[in-house]
């Protein structure tokens, strides 16, 4: 039997491996995340989209703190809100303001306002309230805060912006 041995010279070349370095990788995770980003604020409204869907959620949040507090020591508790500059205030003296330029509105009941351009929500010892929509829009998009006079229930829920 024949044995061949080769040298180091007849070995073929040894070639790069192939594939891609850490570098082009994060380039194009970067690419990828950066275009995400634009597009998903392009579709959502930007920034302002942003800060409708935030605001909309503190109020909601607000008004449920206002409700459980008055299950919780049996006493009535009042929500009011200023549309005209957005300031509110809730349960356990809280208190704060939506900023520009999200237009806010409220719909409710007249009886309990003590100042004109002021919006009232009185929550019960038993959960119930006097109701109520308060609507926070920026151009086209608006969500709408209902507040249900017999449960007391607050949801959240796209509505259609009213033109001020």
């Amino acid at each position: 039997m024949l044995t061949v041995h080769r040298s180091r010279r007849d070995a073929p070349a040894r070639h790069r491996a192939s594939g891609f370095t850490l570098i082009e990788i994060l380039v194009v995770v970067s690419l990828v995340a950066g275009l995400t980003v634009i597009l998903m604020m392009s579709m959502n409204g930007g920034m302002d989209g942003l800060r409708l869907r935030s605001e909309a959620k503190t109020i909601a949040s607000e008004l449920r703190r206002a409700r459980s507090t008055a299950i919780s020591t049996g006493t009535v508790q009042t929500f009011r809100i200023v549309p005209e500059d957005g300031r509110w205030s809730g349960a356990k003296g809280r208190s704060g303001e939506i900023r520009k330029p999200l237009r806010v509105s409220f719909t409710g009941v007249r009886q309990v306002q003590e100042r004109d351009g002021e919006g009232v929500i009185l929550f019960f010892e038993d959960g119930a309230s006097t109701g109520g929509r308060i609507q926070l829009s920026h151009e086209r998009a608006a969500l709408n805060v209902d507040v249900a006079w017999l449960t007391g229930e607050v949801s959240l829920h796209r509505g259609e912006a009213t033109g001020r």
